[in-house]
């Protein structure tokens, strides 16, 4: 008896099924929370230097005339980009031949100009506070921002080794729980954080306990999909959320759903930053919102089942049996629960324990003919998402002036698109949706460039599609990864690639410093890149109705019955011509 069939038997789809359902997806809504913050709590407003004549009410008492603050602006602040107040300089002395209506920009010189040496004032009239104006990040500190989003987004990295590795040590829920509480406790801490680097140094914890949550609300409901047989591998290859992740405790006839609600919840939670941003505008208690949740999370994790592969693989024979034994009960399949024994489980697990993995390794995936190819495009597709997602959408303000608008759309477009993306997976196949899915979406990014910012609308609809099309090509990825690969060496593939992932992540919100240079040089990065990964993406060989390959023979044999297919199709319709 498999252990497929010993799940069958205390229940694949019951109540215990749908409370473990609820609430595991119910946090990984609320974690998008994290990595979407800082588009709210990093926003930067408008800001100039701080000058006597119209922030010190002394200085302004004593101005010659009754100048009105218009004119106190004027002789105080530079004008800048179009003509608004300069964000970063100020006159060193008031400029008062510029109230002369004949005065002309070429009254007054760089010479006569500043930094915000006194600090800088900013627009509150949208936020009410952000770390861009509790330390001051701006100017000549703008790059400080960028560098904060890729320190976060490196925290998830590291947390995705180590957690993989304490996973497979301490458990699934003792490494989740202590990964909620972890989250709840640093993100609180960030909200209180007295400076720059100790606010970095918190959200790092909190991107760390972030991987933590999502790698183990996972395996929590894993099970070896695709073939894969034993236990998936943990570490720095470990397979991490994916589509084609299963429930360890659903039935296989449920999974479709429980891999649907999972990934619904990111979509979901990209909705629910926006709510809470707009109703909370000050950055500190934004944090904080987002983050005391996850205590209560810490409290009913305990009540959560531990994996029962995980278990069983481990030699945790009598734990196991009584996780069986109640998942049983509150099925209301008591009596089969009370026929388990030890004997049983072994007899169930001695399949799954008899086909184990090889060891796969870095060199394998490089090195092999056949499967080279495939590793290094399927791997600059996971960057690609990666690099391009997080660039931009950590990044709204320079997409739309509704950044709350634009946050929203971002989730509602990323439902239908996932599932528009499953359906294409079906019907035109695996290589073309994924090259059709980066190349749109880099087309929509590149466009933008072309688009006057005084048309809002249209640059915010251009954002949206190109930020949901890079979402459909990780929804595509995901399952196309883990069908160009064999069972036993696909764990590192797809480890590899959400590697590259997390590694795109990180580079992406430092290409805006290029901003500097040239306002359009960002957008043309983050729109080249998917458009020429995704021709690369034409490399690599259809996987559809393709049985899975087990083996690496066996992913061999598919190339050299696909080239005699096309051999042989040549030469019927050379014959058919003659």
């Amino acid at each position: 008896m498999a252990f497929s069939e010993l799940l069958d038997r205390v229940g694949g789809l019951g109540r215990f099924q749908v409370l473990q359902m609820v609430v595991l997806v119910v946090p990984i809504t609320w974690l998008t929370t994290q990595s979407m913050v800082e588009n709210f709590s990093a926003a930067v407003p408008s800001h100039r230097c701080w000058a006597p004549l119209l922030d010190n009410s002394t200085a302004q008492a004593s101005a010659s005339g009754a100048l009105n603050p218009q004119a106190l602006l004027a002789v105080s602040i530079p004008p800048g980009l179009n003509q608004e107040p300069h964000p970063c300089l100020r006159f060193r002395q008031p400029q008062w031949q510029l109230l002369d209506p004949n005065a002309t920009a070429t009254n007054w010189s760089e010479a006569a100009t500043e930094p915000c040496v006194d600090g800088w004032v900013y627009d509150r009239s949208v936020f009410t506070s952000t770390i861009v104006m509790e330390w001051d990040l701006v100017c000549d500190s703008q790059a400080l921002k960028p560098m904060a989003q890729s320190i976060y987004l490196a925290g998830i990295l590291v947390g995705a080794a180590v957690c993989g590795q304490a996973s497979d040590r301490f458990g699934r829920r003792l490494v989740l729980t202590w990964s909620y509480l972890q989250m709840a406790a640093s993100g609180t801490a960030a909200a209180f954080a007295p400076t720059f680097p100790v606010y970095c140094l918190f959200r790092f914890l909190v991107a760390f306990a972030v991987a933590g949550v999502m790698m183990n609300t996972i395996t929590l409901r894993r099970s070896c999909n695709l073939g894969c047989a034993g236990e998936a591998r943990a570490g720095p290859w470990a397979d991490p959320p994916g589509l084609f992740a299963v429930m360890e405790w659903t039935s296989v006839q449920a999974r479709a759903l429980a891999m649907t609600l999972n990934s619904l919840g990111f979509s979901l939670g990209q909705v629910l930053m926006a709510a809470v941003a707009y109703g909370v505008r000050d950055w500190a208690l934004l944090q904080l919102t987002i983050s005391a949740p996850f205590f209560l999370c810490f409290v009913y994790s305990w009540w959560l089942a531990e994996s029962a592969r995980w278990l069983l693989i481990t030699g945790r024979l009598e734990w196991g049996l009584r996780e069986l034994q109640r998942v049983a009960a509150m099925n209301r399949k008591r009596a089969v629960g009370d026929t388990l024994t030890i004997e049983v489980l072994l007899s169930a697990m001695q399949e799954e324990l008899s086909v184990g993995q090889a060891p796969a390794t870095l060199s394998t995936l490089l090195c092999t003919p056949g499967l080279g190819l495939r590793t290094c495009v399927s791997t600059l597709c996971w960057f690609a998402f990666g690099f391009t997602f997080y660039g931009l959408a950590l990044d709204l303000q320079a997409l739309g002036s509704n950044i709350f608008l634009l946050q929203a759309l971002i989730g509602v477009v990323d439902i239908p698109a996932k599932i528009c993306t499953l359906l294409l997976l079906s019907r035109l196949g695996r290589r073309p949706t994924q090259v059709a899915s980066l190349v749109l979406a880099g087309l929509c990014i590149l466009a933008n460039m072309l688009v006057p910012h005084e048309m809002v609308a249209l640059r915010s609809a251009l954002a949206v599609l190109g930020i949901g099309g890079v979402g459909a090509a990780f929804t595509c990825i995901t399952v196309y990864t883990g069908e160009l690969f064999p069972t036993v060496i696909r764990m590192t593939a797809v480890g590899l690639g959400q590697m590259a992932a997390r590694g795109g992540a990180i580079l992406g919100p430092l290409v805006r410093l290029l901003g500097v240079h040239g306002a359009s040089l960002p957008l043309l990065v983050y729109g080249a890149v998917p458009v020429l990964i995704g021709l690369a993406a034409l490399l690599l060989p259809e996987t559809q109705s393709l049985p899975l390959p087990d083996t690496i023979h066996d992913v061999q044999s598919q190339a050299v019955k696909k080239a005699t297919r096309d051999t042989q199709g040549h030469l019927v319709l050379k014959c058919t011509r003659f």
